[in-house]
């Protein structure tokens, strides 16, 4: 028969029911085991967790990552690590590390310094990348094909042509160029990455522009027609040239760039020189700005009446030869004309573009900017007067 007794009741040899007491000690484990499972948690490969340094050795960083066993950093993991973070490195510090692997040959975790940071940096950079910000890195070395950065833990290489100002030059100039640059600190903009492959590219042209940009649209807001500004030229072309005034580049035109007759803006400027410039034009639409060299000078037909006079014999050099004749600068801005029918009567071939030749001014039209010049002269004629 079944006995039966206060508190307990046997069924069978294999099946116990417990009382009030063993309940709550059923509850108790149930819970330990729910916080041990939680405590000991899975990791992985890729895993990025903050820890406390426990211990620092010589060779190695003993770290507490909230797991069963304690994880280690080996020193070949933390070569990214800078001489003023190692001082910070001391027992009760928090790091960011990353599992290399959740279980050794001795039981511990693998953890990376460096694997935490380059992954973090990725993070941070597909940030920057999807938003279009501008960066700033230090150029720590270069090869033949570019620049080379280190953006905390992650390699960017910017190629030679993302690179402001390596000219076109042989490739020994180029390479000279780029190794005078290493240490420098420069502004990039990513334009292609891929966390998968490692690559990271950059460049300093499109961050430059941007930047000119931003800079050019304040520069827009502060001139105004009739501003005369101090520039750089910057560029020089066939149809005139570009001048910096402090963030933003206009165009002098070739009509602009002097009184006197110039043949290529390469004649009177190159790129480096520094000249006065007035505004002329602002289109805040395209945003281009018209400049003048000459308006910021003496227009020289104001003060012709004092510098030249009917009659005068003067030397002057023949800059143009034209159907109808050919024209003498006779100072600065100044031109003259001979007639045609004054050419033959020495004969036209006799006279060439560069010459000097000594003329008489017979006469002068200062509001409709002419002189004219013969090349009939007295026997008895001063000497000609020095430009």
């Amino acid at each position: 028969m079944e006995e039966s007794h206060a508190g307990t009741t046997t069924a069978s040899p294999s099946v116990v029911v417990t009382d009030a007491t063993d309940t709550r000690s059923s509850d108790f484990f149930a819970q330990l085991l729910a916080e041990q499972g939680s405590y000991l948690r899975a990791l992985k490969y890729g895993d990025i967790v903050e820890g406390t340094i426990l211990r620092v050795e010589r060779e190695e960083l003993i770290v507490d990552i909230g797991a069963k066993s304690e994880g280690v950093v080996t020193a070949r993991d933390m070569h990214t690590v800078t001489d003023a973070e190692r001082d910070e490195i001391q027992v009760g510090a928090s790091v960011l590390v990353f599992v290399v692997q959740p279980e050794d040959e001795q039981g511990r975790i693998a953890l990376s310094l460096d694997r935490a940071r380059q992954e973090r940096s990725w993070r941070v950079l597909q940030e920057l990348a999807d938003s279009g910000e501008i960066i700033e890195a230090t150029i720590v070395n270069y090869n033949k094909g570019g620049l080379l950065v280190n953006l905390d833990g992650v390699r960017g290489f910017i190629p030679t042509s993302q690179i402001s100002g390596i000219g076109r030059g042989t490739d020994v100039q180029k390479q000279a160029d780029m190794a005078r640059r290493v240490g420098n600190t420069v502004r990039l903009k990513i334009i292609e990455m891929s966390r998968a492959r490692n690559r990271l590219i950059l460049s300093e042209r499109q961050a430059n522009s941007e930047s000119r940009d931003l800079r050019k649209g304040a520069i827009l807001s502060e001139i105004a027609v009739n501003d005369v500004r101090e520039g750089v030229v910057t560029s020089v072309c066939d149809f005139g040239v570009f001048v910096d005034i402090g963030g933003a580049d206009g165009l002098v035109h070739l009509s602009e760039l002097s009184w006197s007759r110039v043949r290529h803006p390469g004649d009177v400027f190159q790129v480096g020189d520094q000249t006065k410039v007035l505004v002329l034009s602002i289109d805040k639409d395209s945003k281009r700005i018209a400049l003048s060299v000459k308006r910021t000078q003496t227009e020289p037909w104001s003060t012709v009446a004092s510098l030249f006079s009917v009659g005068q014999i003067i030397a002057g050099v023949v800059t143009q030869k034209v159907d109808f004749g050919a024209f003498v600068r006779l100072g600065d801005g100044i031109e003259g004309l001979i007639h045609v029918s004054e050419l033959n009567k020495v004969g036209s071939d006799t006279v060439k573009e560069g010459d000097t030749v000594t003329v008489r001014i017979a006469r002068i039209d200062a509001e409709r900017r002419r002189v004219g010049l013969s090349l009939q002269i007295t026997p008895d004629a001063e000497q000609p007067a020095s430009e």
